[in-house]
């Protein structure tokens, strides 16, 4: 039986994710080799396989030059192999990611985000059960090593709390997992950094958009994505309101 884009996501992020292990596992002079074989590695297989299983489709990859074939394609793989390479290089961080999601004439119809070094694999497959909020001030998910002035202006307006970790996917995954209420992001993205993430963030009932509320729009000329907001659905008219 043929597997459904789910599940092809799914696995393929999963196997990609036990690659990158592999390969953080084996010997580098520095952390830039080690950054250089995991991207590399994770997308020759997710080019591989994808070739392999879905030939007629096309391919978006942050780690493969831009074929314009993507821009007259009904159905178009975005896939980031390695999402948090300075995590994926640190000894013992688990804050990095796999994304692999599919564009299908418009819309974001799969996806999947691997959490490699916690051995998770979330899916629009199998959308998780966002967890019910606990008490107390808002949590934003942050970037551990350079947090946006947009955000901490945001936090001090709100009286929220700032969730500092690392990875795009990492960030948006917090969100759906309970561990923060909203990610804001200002600093500048491409599609590759946010697709799977979105798809799964949607599938679980999560709020998603640009800053301004208009609909993130994916597998575009550009692939540059400016800013994404993904927030509990009761939260996103507050932060709305606070980020206009």
């Amino acid at each position: 039986m043929t597997a459904t884009d789910h599940e092809t996501a799914g696995a393929l992020a999963t196997a990609a994710g036990a690659l990158l292990l592999a390969v953080r596992d084996r010997s580098f002079p520095d952390a830039a080799a080690r950054k250089a074989a995991g991207d590399a590695e994770a997308q020759a297989f997710l080019a591989e396989q994808l070739a392999a299983l879905r030939p007629d489709d096309a391919v978006l990859s942050e780690e493969a030059a831009d074929d314009p074939i993507r821009l007259v394609s009904g159905r178009v793989w975005i896939v980031d192999p390695l999402d948090g390479t300075r995590e994926f290089s640190e000894p013992g961080r688990a804050d990095w990611a796999v994304h692999v999601a599919l564009w299908q004439r418009g819309e974001l119809t799969a996806g999947a985000v691997a959490l490699p070094a916690e051995g998770v694999t979330l899916t629009t497959g199998q959308p998780p059960t966002v967890p019910t909020r606990p008490d107390g001030p808002l949590r934003l998910a942050v970037s551990r090593s350079r947090p946006p002035a947009l955000v901490q202006d945001l936090a001090a307006r709100l009286g929220a709390e700032l969730v500092p970790m690392g990875s795009a996917g990492v960030k948006t995954m917090a969100v759906v997992r309970g561990t923060a209420d909203a990610y804001v992001h200002g600093g500048g993205q491409y599609e590759w950094d946010s697709a799977a993430p979105v798809a799964v963030a949607r599938a679980a009932g999560l709020h998603t958009s640009r800053l301004d509320g208009s609909p993130l729009r994916y597998n575009q000329p550009n692939p540059y994505l400016p800013d994404l907001l993904v927030c509990r659905p009761e939260l996103a008219d507050q932060l709305l309101a606070a980020l206009s």
